[in-house]
């Protein structure tokens, strides 16, 4: 299980053209954010900070429930780590979903269900705001927006409220490829 350390380092590699966080001993993790999702001063060297550690602890706990090995949660958290802290802001993009009959606020690091005419999915909040919030699907088959377009396990996308729904059990079941 991965714990958080203060000598944990960010910083951009532009070999991969990706946000990397260093675990120390020799360790690397790759985040799935790329340069173009990126905001300015993710271009730096960054701590690991105190507010890092209490959003892997809020995410953490938000996937504690669902049916991934702790690889993946352990993957899936850092990747919410890292885009709530480094994901440039975007504009909703409710189109491609249906619209909801619950009325709820979420909160960064609940789970809450998106649906459209191709698939429903599990989602976590990563960073809530008033009218939409940011949030990653958890499947690791990721989400299909469309038939040309899916969004890949823990990639970012804004999305309305109104949209949004509370999962009961049975969602919190939805089918998960279980990777070793």
């Amino acid at each position: 299980m991965l714990k958080p350390s203060d000598k944990w380092k960010w910083y951009f590699d532009k070999s991969s053209a990706c946000l990397m966080l260093d675990l120390g001993d020799t360790y690397v993790f790759q985040t799935n954010l790329t340069k173009k999702h990126l905001v300015d001063c993710a271009f730096s060297q960054n701590e690991f900070t105190v507010d890092d550690a209490s959003a892997f602890q809020t995410f953490k706990e938000g996937l504690a429930y669902l049916e991934l090995n702790e690889y993946r949660k352990d993957e899936l958290t850092l990747y919410c780590v890292a885009a709530k802290r480094f994901h440039k802001p975007v504009q909703p993009k409710s189109w491609f979903f249906d619209a909801s009959t619950a009325e709820h606020q979420p909160v960064e690091g609940e789970l809450v269900l998106l649906s459209n005419s191709i698939n429903r999915g599990l989602f976590i909040v990563l960073e809530a705001g008033d009218n939409a919030s940011l949030v990653c699907p958890v499947q690791l088959t990721g989400f299909l927006l469309t038939a040309e377009k899916s969004l890949a396990y823990g990639e970012a996308i804004k999305v309305m409220h109104d949209r949004m729904s509370i999962p009961n059990q049975a969602d919190l079941c939805l089918p998960m490829a279980l990777v070793g």
